[in-house]
């Protein structure tokens, strides 16, 4: 979701919230499976599918970026001078994708909609788990 797309419904919430006279509230819950997502509400309720507005923060999505920067030394082969300690340059537009889906067990914080069955999974509530990254 863009930060214009979450702009505008947080803005649709708010709105909605004040014509209802009935305020919004967060609500804190456990991810207890992440396919198809489902999040388990303090109060005992689990919710999915069409319940979940997802941000950023939540999902995995892909994003554009510029890059410019030119590659370390590195040498291969089996000492063929067509191998020898080289660097080229890494530069334009590339595509990349952030991984933030919620995992099984992560605690979420959400903003209900106000008088409505619909909940906007704003960010979890503490560092991610189950990384799998080169470093992991």
């Amino acid at each position: 979701m863009s930060v214009d797309k979450l702009f505008n419904a947080l803005q649709t919430l708010s709105q909605r919230t004040n014509e209802a006279h009935e305020p919004s509230d967060y609500v804190l819950g456990v991810v207890v499976s992440d396919s198809p997502l489902t999040i388990k509400l303090e109060q005992g309720d689990e919710l999915s599918g069409d319940f979940l507005v997802l941000t950023d923060l939540v999902r995995d999505y892909s994003v554009d970026i510029e890059v410019s920067h030119t590659t370390e030394n590195r040498a291969g082969g089996a000492g063929d001078s067509a191998f020898e300690s080289h660097n080229h340059d890494y530069k334009g537009r590339k595509k990349i994708t952030v991984y933030n889906a919620l995992k099984v067990g992560e605690s979420v914080i959400m903003l209900k909609q106000a008088g409505g069955q619909q909940f906007v999974v704003l960010s979890r509530l503490y560092d991610h788990t189950g990384l799998s990254g080169q470093w992991g």
